[in-house]
């Protein structure tokens, strides 16, 4: 009887190289499943995250500000704006690798400067430019991964870059989703109800279950859980609170608190879907005994999952698990020319201070720490 073959591993991104990427003149750094990148205000995490979620819009909606909006203001000499990333599995770490250079034209329009795509270490499959688009310029506006009649070899690639998902749930917008009308699958909530909604029944009310259960512990005093719709067909989260009446009381999610709305975004974005996954510090308006806990939830959900998460904080709670390593932090480090990333596995005083009994949040606050905070005290005298 023939052995069955082990199912594969989802792809993730292992490896990732920057060049005047806004506030990166070079960046180049291996990836694990998960990965926290942590610094000082205005270091460049939420533009480090960018530049996952610039892959996803190439495919999805391949439409920026322009090259000037993306170039790093340190570039100089070779001002053209460079990705590259190895895609990969635990069990293969090389299995494509995608690079895209990107100028522009005497327009100010963004070109491509060089796109190549690999399989493994294998002869490129793409390397650009290439004849057809020295026949035709106007080819340099769309890279390959957005022509479905040119990336049939690849396209694996496309379907994988399509998957990545930036999740930064605004209670307001939620409250308010007027604010984001036409908006799809909005990062920020606008629409989250209405993502809800459109979720197959049996998933949503499965999802549903877990979350109440998550959040039992977090808001002991809600009972109960569910998605409705109002007269007009708008969907509406509410829950049943404990109260003074026998039956309790319900609210909507106009009433729930700020805290409440982003935990559930938080325990729906993980549950939904299978590629990587973007959060821009999670722990904000979360109680830290909550926070504690959430890279143990990433760990249990990966487990089950193998879906890659990354994570920008500045929470010494959220770096407190145990179960983080040195080579899951990513430190960024504003300089003259530009910020610098290193993992913390790579800084050697990192280690020796690990090795003589600190903990990573001790490593981190201690290196991100502004050296003049404390004049912060002293404004308004």
């Amino acid at each position: 009887m023939p052995t069955a073959t082990p199912p594969r591993r989802p792809l993730r991104i292992t490896h990732l190289t920057l060049a005047n990427w806004r506030n990166f003149r070079a960046l180049d750094v291996p990836l694990q499943s998960r990965l926290f990148v942590v610094g000082p205000n205005a270091s460049g995490k939420s533009n480090l995250i960018d530049a996952f979620r610039f892959l996803s819009d190439v495919v999805n909606s391949p439409h920026r500000g322009g090259v000037s909006m993306l170039r790093c203001l340190a570039a100089r000499r070779y001002p053209d704006i460079e990705l590259r990333v190895v895609i990969g599995s635990d069990e293969q770490v090389h299995e494509w690798s995608y690079e895209l250079h990107i100028g522009q034209d005497n327009q100010r329009r963004p070109i491509i400067k060089r796109e190549v795509v690999r399989r493994r270490s294998g002869a490129p499959l793409i390397d650009r430019p290439d004849q057809p688009d020295k026949d035709d310029p106007a080819r340099l506006r769309q890279t390959s991964l957005e022509q479905v009649n040119v990336n049939k070899p690849f396209r694996e690639i496309a379907d994988f870059f399509s998957t990545i998902r930036y999740r930064h749930i605004v209670p307001q917008l939620v409250r308010e989703p007027d604010r984001s009308v036409g908006r799809r699958n909005d990062p920020y909530g606008g629409d989250f109800l209405e993502q809800l909604a459109r979720t197959p029944e049996a998933t949503q009310q499965a999802r549903l279950r877990q979350i109440r259960k998550a959040l039992a512990v977090a808001v002991p005093q809600l009972e109960n859980l569910e998605l409705i719709r109002d007269a007009r067909g708008t969907p509406h989260l509410r829950g049943k609170y404990r109260h003074w009446r026998p039956q309790g009381h319900w609210q909507s999610e106009e009433h729930f608190s700020d805290g409440t709305l982003r935990l559930m975004g938080l325990l729906w974005s993980v549950l939904d879907g299978a590629g990587p996954l973007l959060l821009e510090e999670p722990e904000l308006s979360l109680h830290d005994e909550v926070v504690r806990y959430v890279p143990q939830m990433f760990a249990q959900v990966q487990r089950r999952t193998r879906r890659q998460i990354i994570v920008s904080t500045h929470s010494r709670e959220l770096l407190g698990d145990e179960g983080i390593g040195l080579n899951e932090v990513l430190i960024l480090q504003p300089a003259v020319e530009g910020t610098v990333g290193q993992l913390l596995s790579e800084l050697p005083r990192a280690v020796s201070l690990t090795e003589a009994g600190l903990t990573i949040p001790d490593i981190v606050m201690s290196e991100t720490r502004p050296p003049l905070a404390r004049q912060l005290a002293l404004f308004g005298r």
